[in-house]
Parts: C-alpha cells; sequence; structure tokens
C-alpha cells in the first residue's frame, strides 16, 4: 500500500504562490491517478484538480482553473500543485489522494480515491 506525504504548506499573503508536493513513502513506487482536495474549516472537502498516471490529463475545479497547475515527476514518485494568485479564500488544509480506477483521465470524485495523505495546511492572508 503506498502511502502519501504532503509537503509545502504555510502562510502567504494573498497574491502569493505557493508549490505543494505529494510524495509516495517509498520514492520506487509509481502512484497512479493523482488527486488534490482541500478542506476549509466547517466546509465539505473540495475537489481542487487530479493528474492522470503520465500526466497526460488533468483536470480542474472551477474556483482554481487558470490559478493552479497540477505537474508530476514519476521519476521521484512526486506530483505537484503549483498555486497561484492566491486569495484568502484557498485558505485550507491540502490532502493529496491516489485513484487506481483509470489510466487515461483522472477522477473528481472523492470516493474513488483509496489513499490519502495526512495533509498541509495552507494559509492565506488579505
Amino acid at each position: 500500500q503506498v502511502q502519501l506525504v504532503e509537503s509545502g504548506g504555510g502562510l502567504v499573503q494573498a497574491g502569493d504562490s505557493l508549490r505543494l508536493s505529494c510524495a509516495a513513502s517509498e520514492r520506487t513506487s509509481l502512484i497512479l491517478g493523482v488527486g488534490w482536495f482541500r478542506q476549509a474549516p466547517g466546509k465539505e472537502r473540495e475537489f481542487v484538480g487530479c493528474v492522470n498516471w503520465n500526466g497526460a490529463s488533468t483536470s480542474y475545479g472551477d474556483s482554481v482553473k487558470g490559478r493552479f497547475t497540477i505537474s508530476r515527476d514519476n521519476a521521484e514518485s512526486t506530483v505537484y500543485l503549483q498555486m497561484n494568485s492566491l486569495k484568502p479564500e484557498d485558505t485550507a488544509v491540502y490532502y493529496c489522494a491516489e485513484s487506481r480506477l483509470y489510466v487515461s483521465m483522472c477522477s473528481e470524485a472523492i470516493a474513488e480515491y483509496d489513499y490519502w495523505g495526512q495533509g498541509t495546511q495552507v494559509t492565506v492572508s488579505s
């Protein structure tokens, strides 16, 4: 079972950028479809974006389209979430998760992800 570890969160100001990483605990492991989700206090977990196993297919939530970009380095078993033009409403705990259901696409559905990281806090001040 692959374990995922997120890193890169922190406190930034509105308009700043931040890059989150999602790494497999064993760097020789291939992470398949990866989704990024976030959860703010008192709110439901929200889809941010996803990427399929080779990076050919991505999808983003409406609230982050044009600002966030997902990429991956399979040699390092790591998936990245580049967040630009951050807003206070982006404040949340960000999670990455792996889904093994699809090859050529990735899923926006939380229920289709089996393995989750512990989350990393992103706080954007105004």
